[in-house]
């Protein structure tokens, strides 16, 4: 049986709990989410918690959903209570962003300007050379951080690009004389 599925998810004040018959809604102070039940998987709200359970523990795919399941419902809930974000900082001469509106316009070293439109949802801040990338679905932050992080990656011997706040990036020694 899953460790992680058999544990309950708590529920903070300020947020709002409904369970479906296939989805659980949560609505809080960020924003709402609505979180989906696969098949064979149960909800049950008791006081300040939520626990999920299994229907049919010997089928390896409802076992495998299970412990999903409550992962996907606890990123949920503190998606709308504490919201998630990612830092990226730009390393380079010349290397700089903007925010124009919804999108953000990068400088990073290219002929050209990269202009990234942000997705529903999510919210940037931009201070010269660093980016705070906020909003409540961890997996959507991840992927906005990722798709900006790959339009230029650190490269290994000077160190320019794109990196997350705190990323090492093992430097390699240039050619020798």
């Amino acid at each position: 049986m899953s460790r992680i599925g058999k544990q309950p998810v708590t529920i903070p004040s300020g947020v709002e709990v409904t369970i479906a018959s296939d989805s659980i809604q949560i609505k809080g102070s960020k924003g709402k989410m609505v979180c989906p039940l696969f098949p064979g998987i149960t909800a049950e709200q008791e006081g300040e918690s939520v626990q999920l359970s299994c229907a049919n523990m010997n089928d390896k795919r409802s076992k495998s959903y299970f412990g999903l399941s409550r992962a996907l419902l606890a990123n949920c809930v503190t998606g709308v209570h504490k919201g998630f974000s990612k830092r990226l900082e730009l390393r380079g001469v010349g290397y700089r962003a903007a925010l124009q509106g919804s999108s953000l316009n990068l400088s990073l070293g290219f002929s050209h300007p990269v202009v990234y439109v942000l997705p529903e949802g999510i919210s940037a801040k931009v201070e010269q050379t660093k980016i705070l990338i906020e909003g409540v679905d961890k997996q959507r932050v991840g992927q906005v951080a990722a798709e900006i992080r790959a339009f230029r990656p650190p490269e290994p011997y000077k160190g320019k690009g794109v990196r997350y706040e705190g990323e090492h990036v093992a430097m390699k020694e240039g050619k020798k004389a």
